[in-house]
């Protein structure tokens, strides 16, 4: 079922575990799907992330043992591994300079923000803390991507991110931040429960 209003994806969406096997989604729409979720945002608009594309059974089933056996890796219709971007300040021509072309940013404006970006990369947690935050909003806009599209999702944080790097040959500018499966439910998943509201809200004073 496509769901066009995004209030409704967010209700709808349920992490599932158990996958029909025998579905499949196009390249066509997996792609799309991964676009939408490139427009999440990013400190400086810098895109700290990247999608390592799991898309047929094969490559699948190499994964599975990096992901310790869930089964959903190897039924699920597609597996993402979103990657976070520890270089991502080599981002800033590409980002910044069709701006610049299309005359909506200014040559003095990218030197400020490439100064700023310098600054933060130069300190040495940035990069891991920012390809994580940063990653992990594409994640979540990926899944809500996936719901709208009439797709199920799960985001996995039980695997070998170093096994993960190894097996498929990923450069050391990536961080593995988390696997998400996609795929039709072969049941309905289980639903949670949500702490009340109030009970995680403090109001600054």
């Amino acid at each position: 079922m496509i769901l066009e209003n995004i209030f409704d994806a967010m209700r709808e969406r349920r992490s599932t575990k158990n996958y029909d096997p025998n579905k499949e989604i196009s390249a066509n729409e997996l792609v799309e799907i991964l676009e939408l979720a490139g427009l999440a945002p990013s400190a400086w608009n810098l895109q700290q992330w990247h999608f390592l594309t799991f898309h047929n059974k094969e490559a699948q089933q190499k994964l599975l043992p990096v992901a310790y056996n869930q089964q959903q890796i190897l039924d699920a219709s597609a597996v993402i591994a979103v990657l976070g971007d520890l270089e991502a300040y080599k981002n800033a021509d590409p980002v910044f300079d069709p701006s610049i072309d299309k005359g909506e940013m200014t040559q003095e404006l990218k030197e400020v923000l490439v100064k700023q970006i310098d600054g933060a990369y130069s300190r040495e947690p940035y990069a891991r803390d920012a390809a994580f935050s940063n990653a992990s909003l594409a994640a979540m806009q990926l899944m809500l991507a996936a719901k709208g599209k009439g797709w199920d999702t799960c985001p996995i944080g039980g695997f070998n991110p170093q096994k993960l790097m190894e097996e498929f040959d990923v450069s050391d500018r990536y961080i593995p931040i988390m696997l998400i499966t996609i795929g039709k439910p072969a049941a309905e998943a289980r639903k949670t429960e949500r702490l009340d509201i109030k009970s995680i809200i403090t109001w600054a004073k």
